[in-house]
């Protein structure tokens, strides 16, 4: 092969971060120039502030409609941590994560509207009960892999689903109505800007923790068993165990935002926790890139504010959306952000 055949080959293979070399290379680069500036600390942590007070003034300004989304937006990046930490971090395929968000949000729902119970005090219940949940979906099952673990987080999904839809404390098919807005300080929390902060804030915590975790002993362990199960359990590390933990973290993430989601909505239906509401969640963590928490929240505000963008062209956005994540997943294969962690 000429030497000249040899570097218009080498220009159409991606190479190991996941990006192409070849013609679409100016498209690539922008993207690694951006992450490469924001790995340096003085320009992220600067970045990192001028976000959050953007975030901070936007509801000085914005309309009801805009903080809606944007709310929205904040409440999605939390279910997408969670689930980040399932499948980013360890490396687990769940497609039935809305059954979390839907124990959280029953637990608040049921303890409020049929027990009168203080929103505040429904809180350390719906973190309890989705640890249950973690635990009896994840202690049998996680020594299962891949595909099979896949369909079995896919089933517990479903199962919750239909239980709630079938259950009467949890109002049936019709739901629950009427779930109380909760107070702070003697502040009722009822309008859109009050839910704006409250979500904000719980991205912040969220974030938080994502990181701690991810450069704790835990986040080390989950990379072992993420690239090599058996390798990481001949180095001694409790593949199940460590497993367990990811699938009890993420389910905590999950009952929490369901906690809020429920009290903000005032009323939750089982037809709120589809495999559709699943499945967009893991799509907003693969788009963004999995395992980097600044990639996860791309792919959620991406997931929620590029449809209301172009809502004005009615269903037809939709097709623009699945082409832009089409042409994302061709050329962007490891996400927009993904994780480049040695």
């Amino acid at each position: 092969m000429s030497p000249e055949n040899h570097k218009a080959l080498q220009k159409q293979i991606p190479d190991i971060n996941g990006t192409s070399t070849g013609k679409f290379s100016p498209f690539t680069q922008v993207i690694d120039s951006i992450y490469d500036l924001l790995d340096k600390k003085r320009y992220r942590y600067s970045v990192y502030a001028a976000l959050v007070i953007t975030a901070v003034i936007i509801p000085t300004f914005a309309s009801n409609y805009v903080l809606e989304v944007f709310t929205n937006a904040f409440f999605y990046i939390v279910l997408c941590l969670g689930l980040n930490i399932v499948v980013g971090y360890a490396g687990l395929l769940d497609l039935g994560y809305a059954a979390f968000f839907a124990v959280g949000a029953y637990t608040t729902g049921i303890l409020t509207s049929h027990f009168g119970m203080n929103f505040w005090l429904t809180i350390p219940f719906s973190i309890l009960f989705s640890i249950m949940a973690g635990v009896i979906i994840g202690g049998p099952t996680l020594r299962l892999r891949s595909d099979y673990l896949a369909i079995v987080t896919l089933g517990f999904g479903e199962i919750t689903r239909i239980a709630a839809r079938n259950l009467e404390i949890t109002g049936g098919a019709s739901g629950l109505i009427g779930i109380d807005r909760p107070s702070l300080f003697g502040l009722k929390l009822y309008q859109i800007h009050h839910f704006y902060f409250i979500f904000f804030v719980l991205v912040i915590l969220a974030i938080f923790v994502s990181y701690r975790l991810y450069h704790s002993r835990l986040g080390r362990a989950w990379e072992y068993i993420r690239e090599d199960e058996d390798a990481a359990e001949a180095m001694g590390i409790d593949r199940v165990r460590y497993k367990l933990y990811a699938y009890i973290l993420g389910a905590i993430f999950g009952g929490i935002a369901g906690s809020f989601f429920a009290v903000k909505m005032t009323a939750i239906s089982p037809e709120t926790f589809l495999f559709t509401q699943s499945a967009m969640i893991l799509l907003a963590v693969v788009l963004g890139g999995m395992g980097k928490i600044q990639g996860v929240i791309v792919g959620a505000l991406l997931l929620v504010i590029f449809p209301e963008v172009f809502r004005n062209i009615g269903d037809t956005r939709m097709l623009f959306f699945g082409i832009v994540l089409l042409i994302i997943m061709i050329f962007r294969p490891q996400g927009i952000w993904p994780d480049r962690r040695s």
